[in-house]
């Protein structure tokens, strides 16, 4: 069984790749074939006298190679390669319906009754089928008395459930798949990036009021292979390339200032030349020294304009994560769209997707793609919110009703477990102006509110949302650049010491119009199920009402003495 599969699976290499002399052996096959064969033992031989069998057991085996170049005031101080292989074992005991899985029914053995070994969850790096597949035993035989232990607990909650009490199978099923990705090598020169870190990260030492600064290159190339006793094959290969500049300065009274920008791509070609990276060096020295003389503003209740960068880290935040399935079924959190299919839950002129197959937006490469999620399933465009109605979830292969098949976002970042997570989100607009019409709007807003200014909202540094049961239903963002507008001039000014806040529905409800040049805003998100790459593409929004708090610790004491290669006081 396992020399068939193996064999049909070069033939799939073959056939993905171009057409010629044929391909040399494949090595990562032998990876795949040595899981298959793991597969095959446990699916015949795995079980424990007096209990039943696993019905489902996925691996997943995941190798990243990573680099890292790293420079500060003109010095590298970060050179570093990295490799690792880790997998995942998947053992479910039970049925589609009823089965051991859920992150709140895993069973806490303490004391005597827990285990006194862990298995490592590592794998080899070199093709060795025999090394690999006693990895693969050890933790399949952790993870199915797991499995059998969750089991008897969940089950055993039926006699707490009303016997009409309906509630989601607990595993969709899927039709199997079987690919094989051409091999994509993600090549860098690392002695030019090396130059370019060191001199740009130079380059602010001309600033002395930028008293920490860094220039960052990094690359990561992922092959990943799934293995599912369904019969799923798959062997699929990213990369991903980024460059981040970052500037930290302090105001006069104390208050801490960062800005950056970031540069995502596929290949080293996509990260900006280097007069492009010297520009953002001198952009961001220019931007912090404008904002240690810019103005502290009050807390602000009132229109505003979200450039499409800090748009799309609101909808991420106040949206996006409300929409993943696995939030929508767990009684500890706030399951702010649960019933809703059907109804209206943002102004009618905006629809919601995710895309995982969209590979770039406005010639921008979007970190957020994947043909396949991290459960085997072909990635799928889902329309979330259309014309304000909400039509659908975010969904691993944990089932949310009234939906019974994934849609393939089961993502997840080295040994976790998969659930449902954003991808590439896209806002898109029926009511779109153009920029200028957009600020002329935000004025007459501002006019009728009989408010003396309104706000212009630029890129957000990051932002995090609270979707549990406890505490309350909010977001925050920290906006990189804020700017005053005058209700009677329409001049901006830049203004600095607030940080966006607000309640999820109440703010995107509030959007009056967009513009009509949607940018993208590439990045990577953190959740449950660890880090993974995500991107939105949005448009400017014009919000009717928005909140912004002041932030805190305002009065930090800046460095006592200046920068050593500066006899100017300016970085005190």
């Amino acid at each position: 069984m396992t020399i068939r599969i193996a064999a049909a699976l070069l033939v799939l290499a073959a056939a993905s790749s171009t057409r010629g002399a044929p391909p040399p052996p494949d090595s990562r096959v032998a990876v795949l074939g040595a899981m298959d064969a793991e597969l095959a033992r446990t699916m015949e031989r795995l079980r424990l006298p007096g209990y039943e069998p696993p019905y489902y057991v996925g691996y997943t085996v995941r190798d990243v190679e990573a680099t890292q170049i790293g420079a500060r005031y003109g010095s590298l101080y970060e050179d570093s390669s990295r490799h690792d292989r880790l997998l995942v074992a998947d053992v479910r005991v039970g049925s589609y319906e009823l089965d051991s899985s859920g992150a709140s029914e895993t069973l806490l053995l303490l004391g005597s009754d827990g285990p006194s070994w862990v298995a490592p969850k590592d794998a080899p790096l070199e093709p060795d089928p025999a090394a690999l597949r006693n990895s693969l035993w050890l933790v399949t035989d952790e993870k199915y008395k797991e499995a059998l232990a969750n089991f008897l607990k969940k089950r055993s909650r039926a006699v707490y459930r009303e016997a009409g009490e309906e509630r989601a199978p607990s595993f969709t099923r899927e039709p199997p798949q079987r690919h094989v990705d051409a091999a994509r090598p993600l090549a860098l020169d690392r002695e030019r990036w090396r130059r370019i870190a060191r001199q740009a990260s130079a380059l602010f030492r001309a600033h002395p009021h930028v008293f920490d600064s860094s220039v960052r290159v990094m690359t990561s190339r992922q092959i990943r292979w799934i293995a599912t006793s369904e019969g799923t094959r798959l062997v699929t290969e990213s990369t991903i390339v980024g460059l981040h500049v970052a500037a930290t300065a302090r105001a006069p009274d104390g208050q801490l200032l960062e800005d950056g920008r970031d540069f995502y791509g596929r290949t080293e070609a996509d990260l900006p030349s280097e007069l492009a990276v010297r520009t953002a060096v001198a952009e961001l020295a220019a931007e912090l020294k404008a904002l240690q003389s810019a103005p502290v503003i009050d807390p602000y209740t009132g229109p505003a304009i979200l450039e499409p960068e800090a748009a799309g880290v609101l909808f991420h935040e106040a949206v996006g994560h409300r929409l993943e399935g696995e939030r929508l079924d767990d009684d500890k959190e706030g399951q702010t769209f649960k019933g809703q299919i059907g109804r209206a839950v943002l102004p009618t002129f905006l629809s919601v997707s995710d895309d995982p197959t969209l590979a770039t937006a406005t010639a921008t490469p979007l970190n957020g793609t994947y043909a396949y999620d991290d459960q085997g399933t072909p990635a799928q465009r889902v329309a979330l919110i259309r014309d304000g109605l909400l039509e659908s979830y975010l969904l691993s292969r944990q089932p949310v009703k009234p939906f019974t098949r994934s849609n393939g976002h089961g993502r997840a970042q080295g040994g976790r477990m998969p659930t449902a997570r954003m991808a590439n989100l896209l806002v898109e607009s029926r009511k779109a102006v153009s920029r200028d019409e957009l600020k002329r709007q935000l004025l007459a807003e501002v006019r009728r509110q009989g408010r003396p200014y309104g706000l212009l909202i630029h890129d957000i540094s990051g932002g995090n949302t609270n979707t549990t049961s406890y505490g309350y239903q909010a977001f925050k963002g920290t906006p990189r650049l804020v700017f005053r507008v005058d209700a009677s001039t329409g001049k901006e000014e830049l203004v600095r010491g607030v940080e966006l806040v607000g309640t999820p529905l109440a703010s995107v409800n509030k959007i009056l119009a967009t513009d009509d040049a949607p940018r993208v805003f590439n990045g990577f998100c953190g959740a449950e199920s660890g880090y993974v790459p995500v991107s939105t593409v949005a448009p400017a929004l014009l919000v009717g009402e928005i909140e912004l708090q002041r932030v805190a610790r305002q009065n930090e004491r800046g460095t006592v003495l200046p920068s050593p290669w500066s006899a100017s006081p300016e970085g005190k």
